[in-house]
């Protein structure tokens, strides 16, 4: 069903008080949920219709991101900033049987958490079971793909630590 933007846009705002760009597409859901002082920017999708999606206080998502929840869900923690284009998918799917066409398959979701005073650069992805510790910075265009502690700064594909702040 198609819900027009202005309508999404008024929704999160009178809901949570949180500053949806009408350029955004953002499902109309129960299952996402905004704290106070988020902003989402144009060409950003969220998909919270398989699982929940919830963000901390002062949550800012830039331009031409994509987060979709699987039955793990998502949660983000207060502070949150991202830079342009990046993912952040709580699916996978199954691939054990070789003879059968992937999405024949299934998929599974263990989900994302990710923590307060996070700084995810432009260009990132972060996949299902990733867990990003408190005042973590992960550099521009890195792959986070598995649990990382609080206080680091992350770069590369596969994220490995690069600095202890």
């Amino acid at each position: 069903m198609f819900t027009p933007s202005f309508v999404v846009t008024a929704y999160y705002l009178l809901k949570y008080r949180a500053k949806v760009s009408f350029r955004a597409e953002v499902d109309l859901s129960e299952k996402l949920q905004f704290g106070k002082g988020c902003t989402v920017s144009s060409y950003t999708k969220i998909k919270a219709i398989d699982g929940p999606v919830i963000f901390g206080d002062r949550a800012g998502v830039a331009i031409g991101c994509f987060i979709a929840a699987g039955e793990g869900g998502i949660t983000i923690g207060d502070n949150f900033i991202c830079g342009a284009n990046v993912n952040i998918v709580a699916t996978n799917y199954r691939h054990g049987e070789l003879d059968m066409h992937l999405e024949d398959q299934g998929s599974t979701s263990k989900g994302i958490t990710i923590g307060n005073n996070v700084w995810i650069g432009s260009g990132c992805t972060i996949t299902d079971g990733a867990v990003i510790g408190d005042n973590v910075i992960v550099a521009a265009n890195s792959l986070v793909n598995r649990r990382y502690k609080s206080n680091l700064i992350l770069q590369g594909n596969p994220a490995k630590t690069l600095l202890k702040r």
